[in-house]
Order: structure tokens, then sequence, then C-alpha cells
């Protein structure tokens, strides 16, 4: 179960933030944020990238102001890091998450 939330932008778009388990056999957790048109989209974006089992239930965990202004200054508009945050750690594209281990 993914625990996340939404929060909607005054131009009408909206930033949805998730907590989801990493792809992959790790049994750690991701935090991801997808910026679209609205929160439909955002979540075909990620069914898109092969997160088929991603929904969103409720806004427990909506995004921070810190992350809206992450995923809305990266062109991809598409960001993740580990959960639970660490201060050190950045943003990285959605990319590094989903491409397969070398």
């Amino acid at each position: 179960m993914s625990a996340g939330g939404f929060n909607r932008l005054p131009n009408g778009s909206v930033v949805v933030a998730l907590t989801l388990p990493r792809p992959g056999p790790s049994n750690t957790k991701v935090r991801i944020l997808v910026h679209a048109a609205n929160r439909a989209r955002a979540l075909t974006r990620l069914r898109n990238l092969g997160l088929r089992a991603v929904y969103l239930r409720g806004n427990a965990e909506p995004p921070t102001p810190d992350e809206i202004t992450a995923v809305l200054h990266h062109p991809d508009g598409l960001l993740w890091r580990a959960a639970p945050q660490s201060r050190s750690e950045l943003w990285h594209p959605i990319r590094t998450l989903l491409r397969p281990a070398s």
C-alpha cells in the first residue's frame, strides 16, 4: 500500500507525492514526486514507466513546499529519493531508479 498525497497549484496542475517500495529486490522505500495536469495523468505517467500498481487513496502525505519546488524546477517533472528522507540526499531523476542494475 502506498502512502501519498497531492497539492493543486494555482495554475490548475497538481504535484503528486507517493511513498512506494523501491523496484527490485531491496526492501527500502522511495518518495516519488510527479508534476502533471491532474492526478489521473500523474498516476498514468508512473504506470507508463512500469510502476503498475500505483494508486492514490486519500491525501495523508501531501508534498511539502520543498518537494513542490524541487519537482517544478526539474525538466521531466518526475523525481525520487529514499524514504525516510535524509537532508544529505538530493533528488534523483526517475530514470536512475528504473534503469536495470548493471
